[in-house]
């Protein structure tokens, strides 16, 4: 029995670090888009492009903080939805991303870090005012 477990428990032990590699994989994937769709809804309601970029960071790099992930994010804006004309329906986008240590798991096969990135797209009104218009 105790040849047995000697030669099991490495072999559990790697699986078990491979789960929680996994666990924490999902979970920041989860925070960056949470952080992208907070973007997005927040660069669709700023008034012109340069707002909503300033919005869009200021709340991804929040929604990120909340979530507890520790990262760097890149956060870009499309805000070419502005430039529509008023009545047209229009939309904003916003891509985060967001790179993961998985360094402290030390396990052969999983690299030290993962880029994780996730976009999302929110509409402007149609009817409200953008920019200097």
């Amino acid at each position: 029995m105790t040849v047995e477990l000697a030669v099991l428990a490495p072999a559990l032990v790697l699986v078990l670090v491979a789960m929680v590699a996994a666990g924490r994989i999902v979970i920041a994937h989860g925070s960056v888009e949470a952080a992208a769709r907070d973007a997005a809804r927040q660069a669709s309601i700023s008034r012109d492009p340069s707002s909503a970029r300033i919005a869009a960071l200021t709340s991804a790099r929040a929604a990120l903080a909340r979530e507890g992930l520790e990262c760097a994010p890149t956060v870009s804006v499309d805000t070419e939805g502005f430039s529509a004309p008023l009545g047209r329906q229009a939309t904003v986008s916003a891509t985060v991303t967001c790179e993961v240590q998985l360094s402290d798991l030390a396990l052969p096969g999983i690299p030290g870090s993962k880029v994780l990135t996730s976009r999302f797209t929110s509409s402007l009104d149609p009817f409200r005012a953008r920019g200097d218009r």
